[in-house]
Protein backbone atom coordinates (compact mmCIF):
# COMPACT_ATOMS: atom_id res chain seq x y z
CA UNK A 1 0.00 0.00 0.00
CA UNK A 2 2.73 2.55 1.03
CA UNK A 3 4.25 1.35 -2.32
CA UNK A 4 1.34 2.86 -4.21
CA UNK A 5 1.43 5.71 -2.87
CA UNK A 6 4.52 6.48 -2.81
CA UNK A 7 4.35 5.63 -6.82
CA UNK A 8 1.44 8.03 -7.52
CA UNK A 9 2.65 11.29 -5.25
CA UNK A 10 5.86 10.43 -7.73
CA UNK A 11 3.58 10.32 -10.96
CA UNK A 12 2.12 13.69 -9.71
CA UNK A 13 5.47 15.25 -8.89
CA UNK A 14 6.95 14.42 -12.54
CA UNK A 15 3.49 15.84 -13.63
CA UNK A 16 3.80 19.18 -11.96
CA UNK A 17 7.49 19.17 -13.08
CA UNK A 18 6.75 18.91 -17.00
CA UNK A 19 7.47 22.21 -18.80
CA UNK A 20 4.97 24.19 -20.00
CA UNK A 21 4.16 23.91 -24.20
CA UNK A 22 5.39 27.11 -25.44
CA UNK A 23 2.28 28.52 -27.65
CA UNK A 24 3.05 29.21 -30.94
CA UNK A 25 3.36 33.50 -31.04
CA UNK A 26 3.47 35.63 -34.23
CA UNK A 27 5.01 39.55 -33.93
CA UNK A 28 3.80 42.18 -36.17
CA UNK A 29 6.66 42.77 -39.10
CA UNK A 30 6.23 46.33 -38.73
CA UNK A 31 7.64 46.59 -41.89
CA UNK A 32 4.89 45.07 -43.78
CA UNK A 33 1.99 46.47 -42.19
CA UNK A 34 0.37 49.52 -41.85
CA UNK A 35 -2.77 50.62 -39.11
CA UNK A 36 -4.78 52.91 -41.48
CA UNK A 37 -7.71 55.14 -41.09
CA UNK A 38 -10.04 57.17 -43.43
CA UNK A 39 -12.68 60.05 -42.08
CA UNK A 40 -14.96 62.14 -43.87
CA UNK A 41 -14.10 65.96 -44.06
CA UNK A 42 -16.43 68.84 -44.82
CA UNK A 43 -19.13 66.11 -45.54
CA UNK A 44 -17.83 65.70 -48.92
CA UNK A 45 -13.93 64.11 -48.91
CA UNK A 46 -12.37 61.54 -47.42
CA UNK A 47 -9.26 62.11 -45.53
CA UNK A 48 -6.92 58.66 -45.23
CA UNK A 49 -4.11 58.56 -42.71
CA UNK A 50 -1.92 56.17 -40.89
CA UNK A 51 0.38 55.05 -37.56
CA UNK A 52 3.71 54.57 -38.83
CA UNK A 53 4.54 52.57 -35.31
CA UNK A 54 2.64 49.78 -33.99
CA UNK A 55 3.71 46.16 -32.34
CA UNK A 56 1.89 43.10 -31.00
CA UNK A 57 1.54 39.30 -31.16
CA UNK A 58 -0.77 36.74 -32.26
CA UNK A 59 -1.22 33.38 -30.08
CA UNK A 60 -2.23 31.23 -33.05
CA UNK A 61 -1.38 27.17 -34.05
CA UNK A 62 -1.69 28.36 -38.02
CA UNK A 63 -4.80 26.07 -38.01
CA UNK A 64 -8.14 26.54 -35.35
CA UNK A 65 -8.79 30.01 -35.84
CA UNK A 66 -11.32 29.58 -33.14
CA UNK A 67 -8.39 29.56 -30.56
CA UNK A 68 -6.32 33.10 -31.76
CA UNK A 69 -5.53 35.17 -29.52
CA UNK A 70 -3.86 39.11 -30.47
CA UNK A 71 -2.49 42.36 -28.52
CA UNK A 72 -1.80 45.08 -30.64
CA UNK A 73 -0.34 48.40 -29.52
CA UNK A 74 0.04 51.31 -31.50
CA UNK A 75 2.14 54.73 -31.33
CA UNK A 76 -0.33 57.60 -31.39
CA UNK A 77 2.44 60.53 -31.84
CA UNK A 78 3.46 58.28 -35.00
CA UNK A 79 0.28 59.29 -36.88
CA UNK A 80 0.32 60.41 -40.63
CA UNK A 81 -2.40 62.46 -42.96
CA UNK A 82 0.66 63.87 -45.22
CA UNK A 83 -0.30 67.68 -43.59
CA UNK A 84 2.04 68.40 -40.83
CA UNK A 85 -0.09 70.99 -39.36
CA UNK A 86 -3.54 68.44 -39.09
CA UNK A 87 -1.17 66.05 -38.03
CA UNK A 88 0.10 67.73 -34.91
CA UNK A 89 -3.58 68.87 -34.22
CA UNK A 90 -4.55 65.34 -34.09
CA UNK A 91 -1.78 64.69 -31.40
CA UNK A 92 -3.32 67.59 -29.47
CA UNK A 93 -6.01 67.66 -26.51
CA UNK A 94 -8.56 68.27 -29.14
CA UNK A 95 -8.46 64.57 -30.54
CA UNK A 96 -6.18 61.78 -29.52
CA UNK A 97 -4.03 63.58 -26.53
CA UNK A 98 -0.88 62.01 -27.55
CA UNK A 99 0.82 63.54 -24.20
CA UNK A 100 -1.20 62.13 -21.87
CA UNK A 101 -2.28 58.93 -24.17
CA UNK A 102 0.35 58.02 -26.09
CA UNK A 103 -0.85 54.24 -27.15
CA UNK A 104 -4.49 53.05 -28.60
CA UNK A 105 -4.41 49.48 -27.44
CA UNK A 106 -6.05 46.01 -28.69
CA UNK A 107 -7.02 43.00 -26.79
CA UNK A 108 -8.75 40.12 -27.91
CA UNK A 109 -11.94 38.80 -25.61
CA UNK A 110 -13.48 36.18 -28.20
CA UNK A 111 -13.33 34.97 -31.96
CA UNK A 112 -16.88 34.66 -33.65
CA UNK A 113 -17.89 32.93 -36.80
CA UNK A 114 -14.97 31.33 -38.20
CA UNK A 115 -15.91 30.59 -41.99
CA UNK A 116 -12.46 29.62 -43.69
CA UNK A 117 -9.79 32.21 -43.25
CA UNK A 118 -12.50 34.70 -42.60
CA UNK A 119 -13.65 35.39 -38.73
CA UNK A 120 -14.57 38.23 -36.26
CA UNK A 121 -12.25 39.32 -33.97
CA UNK A 122 -13.73 40.65 -30.61
CA UNK A 123 -11.97 42.28 -28.38
CA UNK A 124 -11.12 45.59 -26.56
CA UNK A 125 -10.16 48.86 -28.09
CA UNK A 126 -8.71 51.69 -25.89
CA UNK A 127 -7.97 55.36 -27.57
CA UNK A 128 -7.79 58.41 -25.30
CA UNK A 129 -8.11 56.06 -22.22
CA UNK A 130 -11.62 54.52 -22.84
CA UNK A 131 -12.00 51.26 -23.84
CA UNK A 132 -15.22 49.72 -26.00
CA UNK A 133 -15.88 46.42 -27.61
CA UNK A 134 -15.31 46.04 -31.24
CA UNK A 135 -15.72 43.37 -33.90
CA UNK A 136 -12.69 43.23 -36.41
CA UNK A 137 -13.46 41.61 -39.71
CA UNK A 138 -10.84 39.55 -40.60
CA UNK A 139 -9.44 37.54 -43.36
CA UNK A 140 -5.97 35.54 -43.14
CA UNK A 141 -3.75 34.07 -45.92
CA UNK A 142 -2.61 30.67 -45.75
CA UNK A 143 0.96 30.55 -43.62
CA UNK A 144 4.07 30.42 -46.19
CA UNK A 145 7.81 30.63 -45.71
CA UNK A 146 9.20 33.55 -46.19
CA UNK A 147 13.14 33.98 -48.05
CA UNK A 148 14.89 33.38 -44.88
CA UNK A 149 12.61 30.30 -45.01
CA UNK A 150 10.72 31.64 -41.57
CA UNK A 151 7.06 31.20 -41.31
CA UNK A 152 4.96 34.42 -42.07
CA UNK A 153 0.72 34.75 -42.30
CA UNK A 154 -0.84 38.00 -43.64
CA UNK A 155 -4.16 39.49 -42.57
CA UNK A 156 -6.61 42.47 -43.07
CA UNK A 157 -8.80 43.15 -40.26
CA UNK A 158 -11.73 46.15 -40.89
CA UNK A 159 -14.31 47.98 -38.41
CA UNK A 160 -16.02 51.12 -38.17
CA UNK A 161 -15.99 53.26 -34.64
CA UNK A 162 -17.63 55.85 -33.75
CA UNK A 163 -14.68 58.97 -32.65
CA UNK A 164 -17.37 60.19 -29.87
CA UNK A 165 -17.57 57.28 -28.25
CA UNK A 166 -13.93 57.43 -27.49
CA UNK A 167 -13.82 60.98 -26.16
CA UNK A 168 -12.36 62.51 -29.57
CA UNK A 169 -14.84 65.29 -29.68
CA UNK A 170 -13.20 68.44 -31.45
CA UNK A 171 -15.46 69.56 -34.11
CA UNK A 172 -16.85 72.69 -36.01
CA UNK A 173 -20.17 73.45 -37.42
CA UNK A 174 -20.44 74.99 -41.14
CA UNK A 175 -22.70 78.15 -41.70
CA UNK A 176 -23.88 75.71 -44.63
CA UNK A 177 -24.76 73.33 -42.13
CA UNK A 178 -23.01 69.91 -41.47
CA UNK A 179 -19.73 69.55 -39.64
CA UNK A 180 -15.68 69.93 -40.60
CA UNK A 181 -15.55 65.92 -39.24
CA UNK A 182 -17.25 63.46 -39.46
CA UNK A 183 -17.57 60.92 -36.48
CA UNK A 184 -17.93 57.59 -38.46
CA UNK A 185 -14.02 56.26 -38.67
CA UNK A 186 -13.40 53.31 -40.61
CA UNK A 187 -10.19 51.31 -39.45
CA UNK A 188 -7.87 49.08 -41.76
CA UNK A 189 -5.40 47.13 -40.43
CA UNK A 190 -2.75 45.12 -43.05
CA UNK A 191 -0.53 42.68 -41.04
CA UNK A 192 2.19 40.67 -41.63
CA UNK A 193 2.82 38.27 -38.95
CA UNK A 194 6.13 36.19 -38.34
CA UNK A 195 6.55 33.06 -36.40
CA UNK A 196 8.83 33.36 -33.27
CA UNK A 197 12.03 31.44 -33.55
CA UNK A 198 11.26 29.41 -30.23
CA UNK A 199 8.29 27.91 -32.41
CA UNK A 200 9.49 28.08 -35.44
CA UNK A 201 10.08 24.24 -35.85
CA UNK A 202 6.40 23.50 -35.13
Amino acid sequence: MKCAILAAIAAALVITVQPAVAQPTWEIDPAHSAAQFQVKHLMISNVRGEFGKMSGKVIFDGKDYSTLKAEAAIDVASINTREPKRDEHLRSADFFDAAAHPKITFKTKRIEGVNGSQFKLIGDLTIRGVTKEVALSVEATPVIKGMRGESRIGAQATTRINRQDYGVKWNRSLDAGGVVVGDEVQITLDLELILQAANAGK
